[in-house]
């Protein structure tokens, strides 16, 4: 069964150029970690329309309902992992201070029988298109790019 996700990418325009809105991802194996460590706030979604669980999902990694506004569909993207992880774009702005992330479980480290609570999302960032595909896990770049084509003047 393929697992699958939805988010998220908000975005602004900053003195002329695109900024896009990251979570970087909670927890000790991530903690040390920038570059493909950054995620668009996304979780999973079984029965649930992509569109309604990538706003919920926004709500949950960052403690507020995304800005109202028009939807572009960025399509999917299939991760290493196997998860495949479908992505919605939104002009709005958000206040990075303000992120209270919901939680998780996590043995760590791994078989130790330690358990720690963790955020999703540690904290979250404006950055333009470029330092975006750096931060991001490879796979999302693929939205930065349909983002940027969607923006482009025809």
């Amino acid at each position: 069964m393929t697992t699958t996700s939805a988010g998220l990418l908000l975005y602004r325009r900053a003195g002329g150029a695109v900024e896009v809105l990251l979570g970087h991802m909670g927890g000790p194996f991530w903690s040390r970690k920038d570059a493909h460590a950054w995620s668009i706030p996304k979780g999973l979604h079984t029965d649930e329309e992509p569109l309604a669980a990538a706003e919920r999902e926004f709500a949950e990694e960052l403690g507020t309902p995304p800005p109202p506004g028009p939807t572009v569909p960025l399509g999917s993207v299939r991760q290493s992992g196997g998860k495949t992880v479908t992505a919605f774009a939104r002009e709005g702005d958000f206040d990075t201070t303000t992120i209270r992330s919901n939680e998780f479980e996590l043995e760590w480290p791994r078989g130790s029988g330690r358990i720690l609570i963790v955020p999703e999302i540690d904290r979250a960032g404006w950055f333009s298109l470029e330092e975006a595909a750096e931060k991001l896990v490879k796979a999302q770049t693929a939205f930065l790019d349909r983002l940027r084509e969607h923006l482009s003047p025809e």
